[in-house]
């Protein structure tokens, strides 16, 4: 998909992180916010359907509750979310009703998308508001969701978010003009890749380093999102956010920032719930020709193939699938899927053929078995 694809219906999710939306104080800045929301107008007016997934809660509560700085533990992170979550989607609805536009808040938690019920009723949700003109505004619920379930930055959210809403278009603003190929802090004048057709090893390192001090996701997180998002067939920009009307400017097909070209299919729901929703429990070590079964002849993956087993998980858990490291290469995640036996039951019987397990020899249905590298990803 080239740039300048988008026109008037189209669907577009814009993520913004905490970084973009305080000033020099640690507080949201009125003049940000009112940029951001002109943008969006400008958007909407030229026929689009905007989604906005914005951090910014925590940040809103920690001056009211006289907190200088983020926090560390979780329980007064969270008491900033329930004090900020308020705020912020308040200055959002003034400042999109000045425009004529109606905000709706959408609080989500990983297990919105682990449930498959939720899942749906999020999606019809996100749609109907859609389809009512509102501006749906995504966020993690901060204030009930535990590190087990926590996206851990909003990147990733609005990277599922894309597929939930079928968004022909991915735009996360940072800080930065767009994905460096080293980091700029330690190489300044490091260049920006104009374009990504696929997401490599190389890149990943590229980008390693740390967070912000008010956020949790850095450009790391970025292109992981961007992994997932592309995978799902949305196509990604990576942007400055304080570039005038980048959000209009990127939707008009402008090449400003970094662009991941999309999978040439986009993936379903199901097959994106199954890679991403669930954060895996383990792999699941096979050797090359259960590899070459599994991508070329798009079957189950069975027992005889496995060669390894590590983690703890039980039936139903979400694995990786990789093949073993040989002949100088490394440890090659290709699959991902949901497992039928616990890790313990599955060690004592990898490598058996299906025969000699009476039948009971598929570890993985190929209906329950996402192939990553499929999409290119």
């Amino acid at each position: 998909m080239a740039r300048a694809e988008l026109g008037a219906g189209d669907r577009i999710v814009v993520k913004i992180g905490t970084a973009s939306l305080v000033g020099s104080s640690g507080e949201l800045s009125a003049e940000r916010l009112d940029a951001l929301c002109d943008d969006i107008a400008a958007v909407r007016a030229s026929g689009m359907e905007v989604v906005l997934v914005s951090s910014g809660a925590i940040a809103a509560g920690l001056a009211p509750l006289g907190l200088a700085r983020r926090p560390a533990d979780i329980p007064t992170l969270q008491a900033a979310a329930a004090v900020g979550q308020g705020r912020l989607l308040e200055r959002y609805a003034q400042a999109l009703a000045g425009r004529g536009l109606v905000a709706a808040q959408l609080l989500l938690t990983r297990y919105d998308f682990m449930n498959r019920g939720q899942y749906l009723n999020a999606r019809n949700t996100l749609v109907r508001l859609l389809n009512l003109g509102a501006i749906p505004i995504v966020n993690e619920n901060d204030t009930v969701a535990v590190d087990e379930i926590r996206f851990g930055d909003n990147d990733r959210l609005a990277a599922l978010v894309a597929n939930l809403a079928a968004a022909k278009l991915l735009v996360l603003l940072t800080d930065a003009e767009g994905v460096h190929a080293a980091d700029p802090r330690l190489m300044p004048g490091a260049p920006v890749w104009g374009e990504i057709e696929r997401i490599t090893p190389e890149i990943e390192q590229a980008v390693a380093g740390p967070a912000s001090g008010l956020g949790s996701g850095g450009m790391a997180s970025k292109v992981a999102a961007a992994w997932v998002a592309t995978f799902s067939g949305t196509a990604v920009v990576v942007a400055r956010a304080s570039e005038d009307n980048v959000v209009a400017r990127v939707a008009a097909g402008e090449a400003l920032g970094t662009y991941f070209h999309p999978s040439s299919r986009r993936a379903s729901a199901r097959r994106l719930w199954i890679a991403f929703a669930q954060p895996p429990r383990g792999t699941v070590l096979v050797d090359t020709g259960a590899r070459r079964a599994v991508v070329a002849a798009k079957r189950s993956l069975l027992a005889a193939g496995v060669v390894g087993v590590e983690g703890r998980f039980g039936p139903g858990d979400t694995v990786d699938v990789a093949e073993v490291p040989s002949q100088g290469r490394s440890r090659e995640l290709f699959a991902r899927g949901l497992v039928r036996y616990a890790a313990e039951e599955l060690d004592a019987v990898r490598g058996r053929s299906t025969a000699g397990l009476e039948g009971k020899g598929e570890v993985i249905h190929r209906d329950q078995l996402v192939v990553l590298e499929e999409q290119g990803a």
